[in-house]
This record gives C-alpha cells, sequence and structure tokens, in this order.
C-alpha cells in the first residue's frame, strides 16, 4: 500500500519547493491585477497605530513642536526601509501643514538613504526649501550615545509626536520613557519580540507583527503593495489550512486498526511481532500516511547506490592523495 511514497523520485523534495514558491508567485500577481482594476475584495484591517497618525500631526501642528521619527539602529535592510518608507507618508502629511519633523539614524547607509526619500517628499510636495540639515539627522552608530542624543532631541525641541518604528534593543525603553515623559503622543513598532512588550507599556499605539511591514499598503494603497500583501495572506491561509488538515486527517487515522507496523524500511506484520496472540492493533504514529509523506521508506537499492557513490568517490580522493 503506497508504493507510490517511496523511491529515488519522492526523496528529491526540489520539486516541491519549486511548486509551492509558484503558487505563491500566482496569488501575489492574481491580486495584483485585481488590486489594478480597483477591487473591492481587497480588504485590509484598519490598524490604530497608523490610523494616528493624522491625529499625531494635527497635535505637533497645533502646539508648533516638531515630529521626531527613529527607524531603529539596524544597518540598512527591509527593515529600515520600511521604516524609512513608513516615515515619507508621515513626512507628506506633516508637509502639506508645514510642520518640522525630525529623522535620526544611527547608520551612515540608512542616514544616506533617508536623506535622499525625505528630501523627494519635500519636492514633490512644493516645499523644497523646508527640507534642513535638522531634517535628516546623524546621531552615532554606538547604541547607548544614539540614545542619548536622541533623547536630548526629544527634550530640547519638546517634540509633540514621536514615530519609532524598525529594529530596537536596549534602547527602546529609553526612547518610550523620554517621549512620554514631554507627553508626546507615541507610535511604535519593533521586529524585535523582546522590545514589544517595553513599547507597549510605554507607548500610545504599537504595531505588532505584520502590522509593521502591512504599513507601506496600508498607507500608500498602492495596486501592487496591496495585491502583494494579500497574495501573501492567502498563503499563509493555504499553510494554515494544509497543517489543520493533516492534524485531523492524523488524527483520524490513529483511531484506525492495522495488521502490520512499520519497522524501519519494512513493514513487519503484527503476528509477527506479537508471536502471533493478535492480528490486528491500534495504528502508531509511524504507521500513518502523513508520516510516511515527511519520512519515506528508502529502498535498499537506493541505499546499496549511495553506499557505491561514496566508497567510490572516497577511493577517488584516496588515488589523488
Amino acid at each position: 500500500m503506497f508504493n507510490w511514497l517511496q523511491g529515488e523520485q519522492y526523496l528529491d523534495t526540489a520539486p516541491v519547493g519549486i511548486f509551492v514558491t509558484l503558487l505563491v508567485v500566482v496569488f501575489i500577481l492574481v491580486n495584483i491585477s485585481r488590486a489594478k482594476k480597483g477591487s473591492e475584495g481587497l480588504f485590509i484591517r484598519r490598524i490604530s497605530g497608523l490610523n494616528a497618525i493624522d491625529d499625531a500631526i494635527g497635535r505637533a501642528t497645533e502646539m508648533g513642536r516638531p515630529v521626531l521619527m527613529v527607524p531603529g539602529i539596524g544597518a540598512l535592510d527591509a527593515i529600515s526601509v520600511q521604516a524609512v518608507n513608513i516615515f515619507a507618508q508621515v513626512t507628506k502629511s506633516a508637509a502639506q501643514f508645514s510642520t518640522p519633523v525630525r529623522l535620526c539614524c544611527g547608520n551612515a547607509a540608512v542616514y544616506a538613504f533617508a536623506q535622499e526619500v525625505i528630501r523627494d517628499v519635500y519636492s514633490q510636495q512644493g516645499m523644497g526649501d523646508r527640507f534642513t540639515p535638522e531634517t535628516v539627522q546623524y546621531i552615532s552608530e554606538q547604541q547607548f550615545a544614539f540614545a542619548a542624543g536622541v533623547s536630548g532631541i526629544i527634550h530640547r525641541e519638546k517634540v509633540a509626536a514621536t514615530f519609532l518604528l524598525g529594529a530596537f534593543y536596549a534602547e527602546s525603553l529609553i526612547f518610550a520613557e523620554t517621549s512620554n515623559a514631554i507627553g508626546a503622543i507615541q507610535v511604535a513598532g519593533s521586529t524585535q519580540v523582546t522590545q514589544t512588550p517595553f513599547f507597549i507599556a510605554a507607548c500610545d499605539y504599537v504595531l505588532i507583527g505584520d502590522e509593521f511591514y502591512a504599513a507601506s499598503a496600508y498607507l500608500t494603497r498602492e495596486p501592487v503593495l496591496v495585491g502583494s500583501l494579500v497574495g501573501q495572506d492567502w498563503a499563509k491561509i493555504l499553510v494554515a489550512s494544509t497543517v489543520l488538515f493533516g492534524t485531523i486527517f492524523q488524527s483520524v487515522e490513529l483511531t484506525g486498526m492495522t495488521t502490520e507496523h512499520r519497522a524501519g524500511n519494512a513493514m513487519v506484520s503484527v503476528a509477527e511481532s506479537s508471536n502471533g496472540e493478535r492480528t490486528e492493533e491500534r495504528k502508531k504514529k509511524t504507521d500513518t500516511m502523513t508520516n510516511r509523506l515527511f519520512n519515506p521508506f528508502i529502498p535498499e537499492e537506493l541505499t546499496k547506490i549511495e553506499r557505491e557513490k561514496k566508497e567510490t568517490a572516497q577511493a577517488a580522493e584516496g588515488e589523488g592523495e
């Protein structure tokens, strides 16, 4: 039974990875196409932290104080790029009300990237002259020197709102408590799960988990970003459904009876394993089809071929020496 679950073809799992990748790509492309057509079925749930952006900027405008943004202390990677993209949307909203912004960087590459992005935002809004050296600042690559520098800016300029998004570590609570001490509205989110509890304790709004990565699509509503986000969600639903189905199928199989058990790469009848006392026994975990999928039989012929290949390779190495 299930002889197709054995053999060299089944042991080669490369096609499975290719199939799954192509399926995810199809999901994403289909939803990008739907987004470009203006499909109303592409729904992104409300994210409180991002909805608070306009309120935070409005408060800063009323108080005449700047908005502070920190993209973490990580290098220029997907996390810092995502944070700067979110800050570009914050800057766009702030520029409409002539509200000053302060973007503090702790990495030279992130600083150069952020400078170009924020300068472009001001230029697109027709306010290129409002971009000043203080708009994007490089503080320090040393963790606590960076934390001290940013905290000093928060206190001196009495910022009305702070956006802490990116990779944060021990300095996370320093920023959060300093901002809280001057009464600033705080929107935070970190890819480091160990720092999220500190943000939750000290900040007004926190982006948790995938909310951080969904922010660009949520704020811009660009078809490519929205379609990609929904396509990835489809893939997650497929994976979760597969796991759920596998769990149920495994449980049902374990309630059944069998006349043979798996022993290594062979099936042994119950009569032989129990000295002929019983002809049927309840299935074990190793007897189920789910287990066979992830732990297939390795035919003796294949084992012999692999052993011969190994011996040939060792002999060739010996002759080369």
